[in-house]
């Protein structure tokens, strides 16, 4: 049974706009939302030849510290993320399991030359939260134009998805919540 979703703050941001993101999680995925300050071993995860951090050695630091696989733990950090397939990552999640990380980094104006937008990075980093906790909860990638579960590619295409699930992914959500406890009550 899923009985909560950790938010783990490995920034500097503001906890307010955490608290206000913790809000928005709390609205899409019906389970109780913590936030607390979480030390991730990001020295473990850098690849001096790309200047980035693997997002699946994070992963992995996550489950290794997360004792509950029922609960979803997804952390936020501020370096440059890449899987060694891709050129870089916002985020990356478990699919259907526990763990995510959504980065900052190039979220923010200032990584593409742009005066500092703290609403943009505030919006962008709800967005792409609730769509890395989305995959831990089995969504897949969207068609959808403007469902939060639709991938993006660059971060303009953050900017044009609504915050929201779509009426289809929403059923799935819906459906996979409730998974664990169907199987409960006919056991």
């Amino acid at each position: 049974m899923n009985s909560a979703i950790h938010i783990l703050n490995s920034t500097v941001s503001p906890e307010s706009r955490l608290d206000e993101i913790m809000q928005t999680v709390r609205s899409t995925f019906p389970l109780p939302v913590t936030l607390g300050n979480h030390s991730l071993d990001l020295r473990s995860t850098y690849d001096s030849a790309r200047g980035q951090y693997n997002s699946t050695a994070l992963l992995s630091q996550i489950l290794a510290s997360s004792a509950d696989d029922a609960e979803k733990f997804i952390a936020i950090v501020d370096v440059d993320l890449y899987i060694p397939v891709l050129t870089f990552v916002f985020g990356e999640a478990q699919f259907d399991g526990p763990a995510a990380v959504v980065s900052t980094h190039r979220l923010s104006n200032e990584f593409y030359g742009m005066p500092a937008d703290p609403g943009a990075l505030f919006h962008r980093l709800e967005k792409e939260v609730v769509h890395e906790l989305g995959h831990t909860f089995g969504l897949y990638h969207c068609h959808q134009f403007e469902c939060v579960m639709r991938s993006s590619t660059y971060v303009e295409e953050i900017d044009l998805k609504r915050i929201t699930l779509c009426p289809s992914c929403l059923s799935i959500l819906q459906a996979n919540i409730r998974k664990p406890f169907d199987r409960t009550i006919s056991a």
